[in-house]
């Protein structure tokens, strides 16, 4: 099993550029179900959820192929309707082919899904607004058998609390669905508008009417389309935090800064010197960093995505920090690992204190979650000496070449069998 050893106290500088966003792909993949035509993608990250759910689309009877760069999507004998549990044990997004499935067949067998152990996270919201399109459903050995005797039709829908998944679900199978839906108190990822835009490209009738309200008139079919897929705010995150715990000097290309605000208006207040171009930031961390409470909200809140990576650079402010997840309630795994690293962090429930002043020691490691496993790194660019970190697969699922990436900026980090 591979693992990576990495040997700390360096400073990174130099330049990273970002790559497409992993859970802007994820849906626009299972999006592309719709379709009976051919589907273009560009800027999809090489990561192992990608590969993932293109091997699900395939056994649903896509064809699928890499050429320069660019995935082609071309779904013109895709008939198939079984989603099975060796595809989706590992991937969370696995339960986002339910929707188009059900959308152009009116049935479908999706497994229920896996992912990263960070917490419940129930399908019900997803079957629930489902059954309100005409879906009728049972749950059976871990599989959801789904129909639409009368096919999807439209109608007004609520969502019970904030989901990305349900909402992104709900979007797809509407798009074709007769009539109009409204969905309600839908969750405003930037993400999920990529996978809005990309479907409104393709043809579909959407609208947004309020801040989380959309309205979809269903049509028949989409067409041909060719779509950029937006950049990975949370590799982007991910390497600003890196900058700031190391007091390095980096610029973040391919970016929108916009769409992170929040995350480098919080750098900005713990200490960090942020320079923002159009598709650009430059970020210069401080010796001196300080300490701040955070809490974990849907966006545009602070994402819980990035809440294991902050927690690092928290262990190196001037006082006591405190952060809340209000997110997942599982999420702190990564904590046991960093306080053998020398961090001193205690957790309550969903809120963890995190005192400053912390010297990270290199150790032997592991990761437990896609998150968990790079706040390690994080920790052991910062550590004296030599740590390993074991279980990286789970690393892979989400970083795009993330050695060479780092290694470019200063890194000393290898991957060894």
């Amino acid at each position: 099993m591979q693992k990576l050893e990495v040997f700390g106290a360096n400073k990174l500088k130099g330049q990273i550029e970002i790559s497409g966003s992993k859970n802007a792909s994820l849906p626009i993949l299972a999006a592309s179900l719709l379709s009976y035509k051919k589907v273009y993608l560009n800027n999809l990250p090489r990561v192992k959820d990608i590969e993932t759910m293109t091997s699900l689309l395939k056994s649903l009877g896509s064809k699928i192929k890499f050429k320069n760069n660019k995935l082609i999507i071309d779904n013109t004998k895709q008939n198939k309707r079984f989603a099975s549990y060796s595809l989706v044990k590992t991937m969370r997004a696995g339960i986002l082919v339910l929707g188009p499935l059900l959308a152009k067949f009116g049935n479908a067998k999706v497994s229920l899904p896996g992912g990263c152990a960070i917490g419940t996270r129930p399908v019900d919201i997803h079957l629930d607004a489902l059954s309100k399109l005409g879906v009728k459903y049972k749950i059976i050995q871990g599989y959801v058998y789904a129909t639409a005797p009368k096919g999807l039709i439209g109608s007004k829908i609520r969502f019970s609390k904030i989901s990305v998944g349900a909402t992104e679900n709900l979007i797809i199978a509407a798009s074709l669905a007769k009539g109009t839906t409204i969905l309600s108190n839908c969750a405003i990822e930037p993400e999920i508008k990529d996978l809005v835009n990309f479907l409104i490209k393709s043809g579909c009738n959407i609208k947004w009417i309020a801040k989380r309200s959309l309205k979809i008139n269903g049509v028949k079919e989409i067409s041909d389309i060719s779509y950029s897929i937006m950049f990975d705010r949370i590799e982007a995150g991910t390497y600003l935090i890196a900058a700031a715990v190391t007091e390095g000097n980096l610029k973040i290309k391919n970016v929108i800064p916009k769409i992170i605000k929040t995350e480098i208006n919080i750098l900005k207040k713990i200490g960090a010197k942020i320079n923002i171009k159009k598709n650009e930031i430059h970020i210069i961390g401080n010796k001196k960093i300080k300490s701040i409470n955070i809490k974990t909200a849907a966006y545009p809140g602070f994402p819980t995505d990035l809440q294991a990576q902050i927690m690092v650079l928290l262990c190196k402010a001037n006082k006591h920090s405190n952060i809340k997840e209000d997110i997942f309630e599982n999420r702190f795994m990564h904590v046991a690992e960093l306080n053998r690293m020398g961090a001193k962090i205690s957790i309550n429930g969903n809120k963890a204190k995190v005192n400053g002043n912390v010297n990270f020691a290199g150790a032997e490691l592991m990761a437990t979650d896609l998150r968990a496993s790079v706040s390690l790194i994080l920790a052991a660019l910062n550590a004296k000496g030599k740590s390993v970190i074991n279980r990286i697969y789970h690393l892979d699922r989400g970083y795009e070449n993330i050695e060479k990436k780092l290694k470019k900026v200063g890194a000393k980090i290898r991957r060894v069998n």
